[in-house]
């Protein structure tokens, strides 16, 4: 299974006091693949930093960099299809790039993408893809 995780679920899911943090160690143990971009991996630094700390991002990001599951992709088209926050593009390029299953995320933008026939990208919210992760689907 690939997927692309939204900065929200990432953020959370890092914490081991988290319901979610199943989903980290999931990527930690190499469960799925998880499809990252440049410009991702930058999102995931800056918030992180902002969120946690320096230290903590640092942390995330050269386990990131360092896990044979995590997929760099490049982007070659940018489809622009969440027009209400252009910033969560980048997520929906990484999924259709990288031939992801499903983008993670409880970030409500991401509905408009259950309207769009072509270019079909599934979302899952963090619970959903939780239930995966802990039914070993994942």
């Amino acid at each position: 299974m690939r997927i692309v995780l939204d900065t929200n679920v990432l953020s959370v899911a890092i914490s081991r006091r988290s319901k979610l943090y199943p989903i980290w160690l999931a990527v930690r143990n190499g469960d799925f693949e998880m499809l990252v971009t440049t410009d991702i991996l930058f999102e995931y630094s800056e918030v992180l930093t902002d969120d946690l700390s320096q230290e903590v991002s640092e942390n995330v990001l050269d386990t990131l960099e360092t896990l044979p599951n995590i997929i760099p992709v490049h982007k070659y088209y940018f489809w622009n299809l969440i027009t209400v926050d252009p910033d969560d593009n980048k997520f929906v390029d990484c999924a259709v790039a990288g031939s992801a299953n499903y983008i993670v995320t409880d970030d409500k933008h991401f509905n408009v993408l259950k309207t769009i026939s072509f270019p079909k990208v599934e979302v899952l919210s963090s619970d959903q893809f939780l239930e995966l992760v802990l039914s070993g689907k994942s």
